[in-house]
């Protein structure tokens, strides 16, 4: 009886260690999977960088530009607030 016992432990010890084998090479697996599929996503991540790098320079000139359009018609609403009020003023003198 001691015998059977003692054998059907080994036996249930190995299953548990085959299954905790099995199940950690399926791990192993999906996370070299991961690490395949993550060093695509950081290769296209570096070609996305790599190719935004002219955007920065260019950002910087057109806001300089938009800067003096700005600046233009604000003297523009100046001028027109201006012959605004001249009509206006005679308008009422007529």
């Amino acid at each position: 009886m001691n015998a059977q016992l003692i054998i059907l432990s080994i036996v249930e010890i190995l299953l548990v260690a085959a299954v905790l084998v099995y199940y950690l090479l399926r791990i192993a697996a999906s996370l070299r999977r991961s690490s395949v599929l993550l060093g695509k996503v950081a290769f296209g991540v570096r070609a996305i960088e790599t190719q935004c790098n002219v955007i920065g320079p260019a950002v910087l000139t057109v806001n300089d530009q938009l800067g003096g359009i700005a600046d233009a018609f604000a003297d523009l609403t100046h001028l027109a607030d201006t012959r605004a009020a001249e009509a206006a003023v005679a308008a009422g003198s007529s």
